[in-house]
């Protein structure tokens, strides 16, 4: 499926995810943003109470709330739910808005050579 959204000079190609290693998932530290609404689907998802969630797979960053990284190598992270041997979101279903809306972010409007070079989907107009 071909994804366009207004304002950005690509689209994306969901049919590339399957040849990509999970790009979007790994790579440097960074912040993985979850409200507490995610928090409480996620919860419901994973089955299990949300003081457990937050105590496995969540940080507290200021007021609000990211998914845990694991390392994987030197300057080289992974989402804690990203399933390193299949190559994919372990909670694709009850993932947060910030995965949901990859590769459409605004960062990405001014850094458009940045999201070609980490996102084999990408596709210019």
């Amino acid at each position: 499926m071909i994804l366009k959204e207004s304002g950005y000079n690509y689209c994306f190609d969901s049919s590339e995810c399957g040849n990509c290693k999970g790009n979007c998932c790994i790579g440097e530290s960074g912040y993985i943003w979850i409200n507490m609404q995610e928090i409480e689907r996620l919860s419901n998802y994973l089955n299990i109470t949300l003081d457990e969630l937050r105590v496995k797979y969540l940080r507290k960053i200021g007021y609000k709330y990211s998914l845990n990284e694991i390392k994987i190598e030197e300057n080289n992270y992974a989402c804690t739910f990203f399933d390193l041997e299949k190559r994919q979101c372990s909670i694709y279903e009850a993932r947060p808005t910030q995965c949901r809306t990859f590769p459409f972010w605004d960062y990405f409007k001014n850094n458009e050579e940045e999201v070609y070079k980490e996102c084999p989907a990408i596709k210019p107009l």
